[in-house]
């Protein structure tokens, strides 16, 4: 795991410094070794700059940029089945200097060229320059686990794990993309492939980028997509049988994730998918794995006795990290310099933590990112499932009434529910639902906060164009689509990728800490989307698959509990503990002089949530990420 940045100049008129100081941005990303290099060539100026964070090969064998015959690379990630394929590369005459899985990249790209990916199960992106065929191919993974940034204007041609490196070249033009605050303001991410400035981009997950340095074009191409799993009939394997598949697929790539040559951990939260990977691992070892839970019992968030009890039955070496309410608020302030494009979930404080308290202890931690996105674990595809059908036959006069009520009542004023977690956010998601519960607007409600329509009064500007996002995707073909399969791939290529990987991505390399995530193995969706909703949404269950291979190994009674996931009180913390960020960040004289947003529909804001709209707690929250990455970077 490390950072990535350089540069592509054709002008010829960037520095070893400017090189230098890219890179050097990024040394939480690999605190363990630094290299650049320079080159300068017939058709641009080439830089390469690596931070190392020292996994695999610990010798200076493993150093970066990197160098075989006529090819040069630079790459963050990890390849887990590496030596399999260095095996293979050694039996055709390939012969290696070191054990790093970067060189064998380097020896698989000279044998079969880009078609060498397909070998590949990893997390990694990539950049590779080619002397001989003049090209630089840059790549990133399947699922899009690990970033890539890049940028195009004119002669200039940037790349990067972060977009806090970009700012350190001074040919970058740092001009805010007014569509992408839009679409921020919906999602609280920017979607891939958009980016907060114009010019700048995200590779998609499954594509690859060639740049040809003969005449600087680009040529992007798709590799793999998660809808060819999708759009393909189901198996007819009887469920003992997918059960068993199932967990002989899950157990291959925990195992895989445990490949280090340092000491690896898992975060145990004490639900079903951090419980999974933690069972699959543990069932073969006699020595105990190292697992983490974290605890902030001022805010109510606090798994840790559940995590205890399955850690306790597994036998595992099990630490818990409690930490305070204001240890939580006190990060806020530097989430603008980890998260350096706008981001908004706040479960980032808490991630960051567990990273941080870990990190004291192993270099590399397992999570169980994407159980949910893969086996039907969301409150959302329940809803979808019970209640999708019986809103559509509500007459719409009733259901378009049943929002009119909503409107008038505030969520604050709601006996006992007002108390739930989330119930503020999902009451104002309702009446989307309410107005229009096609699988699509549903989709479209429960994600975001604004429609395009109500856009139009936060934003000065009205007329902008609204993003095209995977969020409207119709790459599901009719004959293999339902309501849940439905939401369940628009997941994997939207708030997986732009709100969860990013951010376990931020918060792990905050504290130079590796995740790994066995749930986004490209095998594991591949045969999970073939499986019957019945098998992962079963009378009612979520998850049901991968529930019952967790009672195998840990009681029933030991893990049914309600979903608690990584809650943060921030309708509590805005009136509260950050009332003076918000008055400091969203004050008249700031929103004026930015000119991006219409005091009038902030300051109705901010009065309507003080004023015991507490509905509106995210959609402020929202507003106060973006102020403080604007303070932070646009200053």
């Amino acid at each position: 795991m490390c950072g990535i940045t350089g540069f592509i100049d054709f002008a010829r008129s960037s520095s070893e410094n400017t090189l230098e100081r890219m890179t050097n941005t990024l040394f939480h990303r690999g605190p363990d070794g630094s290299g650049i290099q320079l080159l300068n060539e017939a058709k641009a100026q080439i830089g390469f700059g690596h931070r190392r964070l020292s996994i695999i090969d610990l010798s200076e064998h493993g150093t970066q940029p990197m160098q075989f015959e006529h090819l040069w690379i630079c790459f963050n990630g990890e390849i887990y089945n590496y030596q399999e394929i260095k095996d293979e590369l050694s039996s055709l005459g390939h012969s290696f200097v070191g054990g790093s899985d970067t060189e064998m990249i380097l020896h698989a790209y000279a044998q079969w060229g880009k078609a060498c990916i397909d070998k590949f199960i990893g997390m990694f992106a990539i950049v590779l320059y080619d002397t001989k065929a003049n090209t630089i191919f840059c790549v990133r993974d399947r699922a899009g686990v690990k970033p890539f940034f890049y940028y195009k204007q004119g002669d200039l041609f940037l790349f990067a794990s972060e977009l806090k490196a970009f700012h350190q070249h001074p040919k970058f033009q740092k001009k805010i993309n007014l569509a992408a605050v839009g679409a921020f303001m919906q999602y609280g991410n920017v979607p891939t492939p958009h980016c907060i400035f114009e010019d700048c981009y995200k590779l998609e997950p499954g594509h690859s980028l060639t740049l040809n340095l003969e005449n600087q074009t680009v040529q992007i191409e798709r590799y793999w997509n998660v809808y060819d799993a999708y759009n393909q009939p189901k198996t007819s394997i009887s469920y003992e049988e997918a059960k068993t598949e199932t967990e002989k697929i899950l157990s291959s790539a925990c195992e895989y994730r445990m490949v280090a040559d340092v000491p690896v951990g898992v975060f145990l939260s004490g639900g079903y998918d951090s419980a999974c990977v933690t069972s699959l691992l543990q069932k073969n070892r006699t020595e105990k794995l190292k697992t983490f839970t974290i605890a902030v019992p001022d805010i109510g968030l606090n798994e840790a006795p559940y995590a205890k009890d399955v850690a306790k039955h597994l036998g595992t070496d099990h630490t818990e990290i409690e930490c305070t309410q204001k240890d939580a608020t006190d990060l806020i302030v530097d989430l603008p310099f980890y998260y350096d494009e706008p981001f908004a979930d706040s479960s980032a404080i808490p991630t960051t933590l567990v990273s941080i308290m870990a990190r004291k202890h192993v270099t590399v931690a397992l999570s169980a990112d994407a159980g949910d996105e893969v086996f039907a674990g969301y409150n959302r595809y329940d809803y979808l499932m019970r209640y999708g059908k019986k809103m559509e036959q509500l007459p719409g006069f009733v259901r378009k009434s049943m929002a009119g009520m909503m409107d008038l009542i505030p969520s604050d004023k709601i006996p006992v529910l007002k108390n739930k977690y989330n119930f503020h956010n999902r009451y104002e998601k309702l009446k989307g639902i309410l107005r229009n519960p096609s699988s699509e607007q549903i989709m479209l409600s429960l994600s975001q906060q604004f429609t395009d329509e109500q856009l139009k009064n936060v934003l000065k500007n009205a007329n902008f164009e609204a993003l095209p996002t995977h969020y409207r995707s119709k790459e599901l073909k009719a004959e293999f689509s339902t309501p849940l399969t439905y939401m369940m791939a628009i997941d994997y290529q939207t708030y997986l990728l732009d709100d969860i990987l990013q951010k376990v991505d931020r918060a792990t390399m905050t504290a130079s800490l590796e995740g790994r995530e066995p749930f986004l193995d490209h095998r594991v969706i591949e045969w999970a989307a073939t499986l019957p909703d019945d098998f992962k949404y079963h009378n009612g269950e979520k998850k049901y698959i991968l529930k019952e291979i967790v009672h195998d190994y840990i009681p029933k009674e030991l893990m049914d509990r309600p979903k608690m996931g990584f809650a943060i009180p921030i309708a509590h913390w805005l009136q509260n503990d950050l009332r003076e960020l918000v008055e400091e960040h969203l004050s008249e004289k700031k929103i004026v002089e930015q000119g991006i947003f219409n005091w009038e529909f902030v300051a109705k804001l901010k009065a309507d949530f003080f004023g015991g709209k507490k509905e509106f707690d995210v959609k402020l929250w929202y507003l106060l990420m973006f102020q403080m990455w604007f303070g932070k970077w646009m200053a």
